[in-house]
C-alpha cells in the first residue's frame, strides 16, 4: 500500500472517527502459494496527487463447471494514453444489513444500491468508475455494530450480469467472492465500535478491465453480512426488538503502480460452494473430505492462476471451527498446493471485541495458546490464496481440495469454497 499510513482519517467515509488499524499476521505460504491478505493497512486518506471520486449514486453456495472466456487489450501506458491519476472510490457508505433469516425488509436505501436479501447489498459500477480502475486495485471495508454481538463471515462479492438490469437474482448469474472476513464480537454501546479490513485485488482489476467483460456485462460489487440479533435483542442495551445487525461500508483504491495483470480467460468456478462430509453433493462422496470440481480450457494457455477462498467453520463441541486441519490441493492429480488456515495469534484483534466471548478470554493467551484451536480471527480477514499454475493445455482438468483429518462432527460445521480461473 504506497503512500499511506495506518491511522489517518478515513476520507471517503467522512466518519470524523480514527479507523483503528487492524494488523493480520500472515499464513506462511508455500512456494507455490501467493497470498493476498489484510495487513494493517492505511485508510484511504489525504495523499497528495490522488483523485476522490465518491459514487453520486449511493449516500450511505452454487458451484458451476461454466465460465465466462474474455480477451484483454493493452493497457493505456502501452497505447500511449495519458496515465490515469490515483482514485478513490466510495461505493457504499453505512448501508444497514438485516436478520438473514427474516424476510427481506422494505427499508429505503440509497441511490444505486440494491438490497438483494438482508444480508447482501449490492451496487452496479458506472462508465466512468470502470474507466478509471488501473492496475493496483485495493479494496476496503468498515463494518460497525449494531444488534448482533457475534462473529459472523462476511465477503465482498463481484456479479457480472447482462447489460442494463436494475437488479438481479445471484443465483443466476456470474459471481466470485472477491474477499473474506470475520466480524468481531461487538457491543454497540461500547468502542471502538467499528473494524476495517484491506485486501490488494489486482486479480480483480484485470476483471474490470477487459475490454471484452465490459461490452458484455455489467459489474456490481456485493458487500454481504450475515448476522442475527437474537442475542443481542437481549443482551445489549437498546437491542430489544430490534433486527438490524451491521452496518458497512465499502470503498476501493487504484492506481497504476503495478504493472497490469492480463488474462484471456476468465472463468467463476465455485461461489461459496459448500464442502462438508454430510450433505449430498457438498464432497465428491458422503463420508469423503475431498472436493473436486471439473472444468475445460478451450485453448492452451501459457499461463493460468487459481483465485481460491476457503475457511473452517462449526462452533459446535469439537467442531471443526476449533481444530486447525492441513488443507492439500491437486491439480489434474498433482499437488499444488499445502496449507493450515488460522494465525500465529489472534491478541491484535482483542481491542475491536468488545462484547464479552468465549474465544478471548479475560486475559491474553500466548502463541501457542492461539494456535492449538484457531482458524481464524474474529475480526480480521481470511486469507486469498493464489495458485500459481503455469502453462496448461486445452481440454479437462480437475482441481481438488483435501482435507483429510476432517471430522464434521455431529453432521455439522462447513468449508464454503470459492473458486476461479484466470489464464492467458
Amino acid at each position: 500500500m504506497v503512500g499511506r499510513t495506518p491511522g489517518q482519517l478515513w476520507r471517503l467515509v467522512g466518519l470524523g472517527v480514527l479507523l483503528t488499524g487492524c494488523p493480520s499476521s500472515e499464513d506462511t505460504p508455500s512456494s507455490e502459494d501467493t497470498l493476498t491478505t489484510g495487513h494493517e493497512g492505511p485508510g484511504f486518506g489525504t495523499d497528495e496527487g490522488v483523485t476522490t471520486v465518491v459514487d453520486d449514486t449511493s449516500s450511505g453456495g452454487s458451484e458451476s463447471s461454466g465460465g465466462t472466456s474474455s480477451s484483454s487489450d493493452a493497457d493505456s501506458s502501452s497505447t500511449g494514453a495519458e496515465p490515469l491519476e490515483p482514485a478513490d472510490l466510495l461505493l457504499m457508505d453505512s448501508v444497514v444489513f438485516y436478520d438473514g433469516y427474516a424476510e427481506t425488509v422494505d427499508e429505503p436505501t440509497a441511490d444505486g444500491i440494491v438490497r438483494l436479501n438482508n444480508a447482501v447489498q449490492a451496487i452496479k459500477l458506472t462508465d466512468a468508475q470502470l474507466d478509471i480502475i488501473q492496475p493496483n486495485l485495493e479494496i476496503q471495508v468498515l463494518i460497525g455494530a449494531l444488534c448482533d454481538n457475534y462473529d459472523r463471515i462476511g465477503s465482498v462479492n463481484l456479479a457480472l450480469t447482462p447489460k442494463d438490469l436494475e437488479t438481479y437474482v445471484p443465483a443466476e448469474v456470474d459471481r466470485i467472492e472477491v474477499a473474506r472476513f470475520i466480524t468481531p464480537f461487538m457491543n454497540m454501546n461500547r468502542q471502538p465500535d467499528t473494524v476495517r479490513y484491506d485486501w490488494d485485488i489486482d486479480e480483480v482489476a484485470a476483471i474490470l478491465t477487459d475490454p471484452a467483460l465490459r461490452e458484455d456485462h455489467d459489474f456490481w460489487f456485493e458487500l454481504e453480512v450475515f448476522g442475527v440479533p437474537y442475542a443481542a435483542n437481549t443482551e445489549i442495551s437498546g437491542c430489544e426488538g430490534r433486527n438490524d445487525v451491521f452496518r458497512g461500508w465499502l470503498a476501493l483504491h487504484t492506481d497504476s503502480t503495478n504493472e497490469p495483470q492480463e488474462f484471456s480467460t476468465f472463468m467463476p468456478l465455485a461461489m461459496q460452494a459448500a464442502f462438508n462430509t454430510y450433505q449430498e453433493g457438498a464432497s465428491d462422496m458422503l463420508g469423503t473430505p475431498t472436493k473436486t470440481i471439473e472444468f475445460e480450457l478451450e485453448e492452451d494457455t501459457e499461463y493460468a492462476q487459481l483465485v481460491l477462498i476457503t475457511s473452517n467453520h462449526g462452533a459446535n463441541a469439537g467442531g471443526e471451527e476449533y481444530e486447525r486441519r492441513e488443507h492439500f490441493v491437486t491439480l489434474d492429480g498433482r499437488p499444488a498446493l499445502e496449507y493450515t488456515p488460522g494465525r500465529d495469534t489472534c491478541e491484535p484483534f482483542r481491542e475491536v471485541n468488545t462484547q464479552g466471548n468465549g474465544i478471548y478470554g479475560p486475559s491474553p493467551m500466548t502463541d501457542e495458546e492461539w494456535q492449538s484451536f484457531s482458524n481464524w480471527c474474529p475480526g480480521d480477514v481470511i486469507d486469498t490464496r493464489i495458485i500459481e499454475w503455469g502453462p496448461v493445455s486445452a481440454g479437462p482438468h480437475t482441481f481438488m481440495l483435501d482435507v483429510p483429518d476432517a471430522e464434521f462432527v455431529d453432521d455439522q460445521g462447513n468449508f464454503p469454497v470459492s473458486l476461479y480461473l484466470q489464464a492467458r
